[in-house]
This record gives C-alpha cells, sequence and structure tokens, in this order.
C-alpha cells in the first residue's frame, strides 16, 4: 500500500499539475474580483430604487458607450437588474460592461469585465465543453485522490511511531514480569 500510495501520488500530481496551477491561478484572481476594478468593475448605485427604463431606453443608453459597440439587442449577452442598488447592469458579448441609473438611464460605468473570461479558464470552459467536462472533471477526480494519498503518507510515519511505541511498552511489560 506504501508503494502504490507514493507511485499514484507522484504520477497523479504530475499529470494534475498544469490543469490545477491553472484552477488555483484563476481561483485567486477571482476570489479578488470584487477588490479590484481592472477584474471585474465595481457595481455602482443608482438615484432611487424606481425602475423607470423601457426595453428601447435601455438599448439606446447601451448604444450610446462606443466601446461596448452596442447595435442591437444582438450584442447584449444578459441584463442584470438589481432593484435595491437602482442599477441595471448590461453585459455585452464582448465582455464589456455597462451600468445604469435605473430610474434616470445615465450611464453610471462602463468598462471591460475580466472576470467571465478568468472564470471560463477556471472551469476549463474557454477550451471547450470536452475539456470541462473530461480533463477538469478528471483533475479534481486525481485532486481529489492526492488528497486520499497524501494523507495516507502523512499518516504512515504517525502509525509508524505509535507501533514502535506499543511494542517497546509490550517489551517492557514482559520484562517486568
Amino acid at each position: 500500500m506504501n508503494r502504490l500510495s507514493r507511485k499514484l501520488h507522484r504520477w497523479g500530481a504530475l499529470i494534475a499539475a498544469i490543469p490545477l496551477l491553472l484552477v488555483v491561478v484563476t481561483g485567486i484572481i477571482l476570489q479578488l474580483k470584487k477588490e479590484a476594478a481592472w477584474i471585474q468593475p465595481a457595481t455602482k448605485s443608482g438615484s432611487s430604487d424606481q425602475l423607470s427604463l423601457d426595453w428601447p431606453e435601455i438599448l439606446s443608453a447601451a448604444k450610446s458607450v462606443p466601446e461596448a459597440k452596442v447595435r442591437s439587442w444582438e450584442d447584449v449577452d444578459r441584463l442584470d437588474v438589481r432593484p435595491s442598488k437602482g442599477l441595471i447592469k448590461i453585459r455585452c458579448k464582448n465582455r464589456w460592461e455597462i451600468q445604469l441609473d435605473s430610474d434616470t438611464g445615465s450611464v453610471l460605468s462602463s468598462a471591460y469585465r475580466r472576470s467571465d473570461f478568468i472564470e471560463s479558464l477556471h472551469d476549463g470552459s474557454f477550451f471547450s465543453d470536452f475539456v470541462k467536462l473530461y480533463v477538469f472533471t478528471a483533475n479534481g477526480i486525481v485532486l481529489l485522490g492526492l488528497w486520499i494519498t497524501g494523507m495516507w503518507l502523512w499518516y504512515l510515519p504517525i502509525r509508524s511511531r505509535n507501533r514502535k511505541k506499543r511494542r517497546l511498552a509490550e517489551k517492557q511489560s514482559g520484562e517486568a514480569e
């Protein structure tokens, strides 16, 4: 079992190294996304919690930001409406994010959003659905195996010391009789 655990641990670590490095680095970056506007634009607050805009006004406001390159609803990936903040976030397919005041329609913020790209690297979907499902899932299973064999390898010296102590105690108690 000891030799097998060492071999599994060594080869598993080698196989998992690159996907693991990618997951770890992107995971650290994603942990900081609310702290760094470079990763994800900070969420602004609107003037009130009223939603006074209709669909054409939202699209018109999005079109007013040249960097977003919005010509129609086809260029919009999703809308994120936050009534408590008086905010509508427009996420464009080119990863540009526009934040609108939900009452007045004024642009509160316009910035490139990198967090979605970083997340696609993190989960493997950037490469393909096949890579996401089979490589990154397999990587997770290998990591679980590394954890199990690592715990076993950590436990072995403790078990060995305890056995030695027990043998010594048995030997001493046998000599005392």
